[in-house]
């Protein structure tokens, strides 16, 4: 039994339960202690997997010089862009057997063995030769930690996402759930200021940063990672899943297959909204926080890296400020209204934002980052609590991790790649933009598909309160 909250005994799902009268036994109580450890065991994962992003995205031309030695700038740079985008081939892999894996043997389990995974494959990168010393082997073995860290990754946000939605009281999960993504941009903005430092001028020479000092921001991920391992295994798992599995007791075990085929058979209109969800989320996320940097420094070249690094790393500490309050306002007003806002946003002022860019001032590039922050902010504060929502206790992990890894990995952590390719391919600069809008209009198509699921209980859960109090007033208003 989980420490400070009631799980009941039995538990409906959400339509059956608005219908029908409730005894408080049958309504969840949370502890606000025990959840607020919750968010932060979850979001500590985030760190870790963005910490390494933020590093790899300021370190592009580093790395390219590492691994792609007397390549051409346009091939090392697709190279190096091709090798951040390849992780995401295997996350659906990973989403696959970690997401059952959740739903069967539990949350906190699972969470625990991806984020050492991840703050594995992070670290060895720190110890890989460059070209010069093994040749074509070293963007190999770059390779190589790529794929563990996206298949650790596959398991990682879909189960974070879950065990945050899922110890989250009804009327706050919008609020709690955008605590995730405060550690996603925690994460980002500390591997920007670690990759922005080491490459100052005067911390150390253009040989040794080469040589030995882009190593140092991979060495750090080890401790982060054992920091997300002991505050994961500190916790007992969700009430939900305990219910599920005081519920199944009995039944048969090991039975992924099964299982993944059940999600793709009977669940695969959520999957579809789930995916154009996680589209337009992640297609913004990486457009900001990975090709942005490249664009600037070949389409506004008057803005230096160091300036460019700088803008970024105030533009994500803007949405960190911001995004806590927004996850509160979609609690008040839905989830939707406010995806909405940010796919108007994404249509109408994709093309602006990059233009802005393209004025090749301090002020302009400044400006359209901010826009495209905002438009980010309107899906990082809102999906992390809209999407365990499309799916039963039963399946959420398993549904959710699946669904939300074949779109990262067929829209998102390609975008600068692709970006990246269409530019130079077609020689119009304004590529990201058209990417931008595509991905608006495919949003709002899956955001109209969507439930609204602010302030309801989760599907297959029941309705989670903060009190014993809550949880009274509560089942009186369903016995009237």
């Amino acid at each position: 039994m989980c420490e400070g909250v009631t799980v009941p005994t039995a538990h409906a799902d959400t339509e059956s339960a608005n219908r029908r009268a409730l005894t408080p036994e049958e309504i969840t109580v949370t502890d606000p202690k025990v959840t607020r450890r919750a968010i932060g065991a979850a979001a500590i994962g985030n760190v870790t997997e963005w910490f390494d992003f933020g590093v790899f995205a300021n370190l592009t031309p580093v790395l390219t010089a590492v691994f792609f030695t007397g390549a051409s700038e346009t091939v090392g740079t697709i190279g190096t862009l091709g090798l951040f985008a390849v992780a995401f081939l295997v996350r659906p892999l990973g989403g696959m057997f970690f997401g059952p894996l959740g739903d069967r043997i539990g949350r906190t389990k699972v969470l625990s063995l991806t984020v050492i995974m991840m703050a594995i494959g992070t670290f060895i990168i720190a110890f890989i030769p460059g070209y010069e010393t093994w040749g074509p082997a070293a963007p190999l073995l770059m390779l190589l930690a790529r794929l563990v860290q996206g298949f650790s990754t596959g398991g990682e946000y879909g189960g974070a996402m879950t065990f945050i939605a899922e110890y989250a009281p009804d009327k706050k999960r919008g609020f709690l759930g955008s605590w995730l993504e405060f550690g996603t941009l925690t994460g980002y903005l500390l591997g920007g200021v670690a990759g922005l430092v080491i490459q100052l001028p005067g911390v150390m020479s253009h040989d040794d940063l080469l040589s030995w000092g882009w190593r140092i921001p991979f060495l750090i991920s080890g401790p982060i990672g054992i920091i997300g391992l002991y505050l994961r295994l500190k916790l007992e798992d969700t009430p939900a899943f305990q219910a599920v599995v005081a519920e199944s007791e009995g039944r048969e075990g090991n039975q992924t297959l099964k299982e993944i085929r059940k999600i793709f058979v009977k669940y695969w209109r959520p999957m579809l909204i789930c995916m154009g969800l996680v589209l337009v989320f992640n297609v913004v996320n990486y457009m900001l926080t990975t090709y942005m940097l490249e664009y600037i420094g070949k389409f506004a070249p008057s803005v230096s890296a160091t300036w460019a690094q700088l803008l970024e790393i105030a533009v994500l500490a803007l949405g960190m400020v911001l995004i806590t309050f927004v996850g509160r306002l979609s609690d008040r007003i839905g989830r939707k209204p406010v995806m909405y806002f940010g796919c108007a946003m994404l249509v109408a002022l994709g093309v602006p934002s990059v233009l802005l860019i393209q004025q090749n001032t301090l002020l302009s590039v400044f400006l359209g980052l901010v826009l495209m922050s905002l438009m980010l902010l309107c899906f990082n504060s809102t999906v992390p609590s809209t999407l365990p929502a499309l799916f039963p206790t039963e399946i959420r992990y398993g549904g959710l991790s699946i669904a939300f890894n074949i779109s990262v990995s067929l829209f998102g952590g390609t975008t600068a790649f692709f970006n990246a390719l269409l530019v130079e391919g077609t020689g119009d600069i304004n590529v990201p933009g058209y990417y931008l809008m595509a991905a608006g209009a495919i949003g709002a198509v899956a955001c109209w598909f969507a439930a609204e699921s602010a302030g309801r209980p989760l599907p297959g859960s029941a309705p989670a309160v903060e009190s014993k109090e809550e949880a009274r007033e509560l089942a009186r208003s369903t016995q009237r």
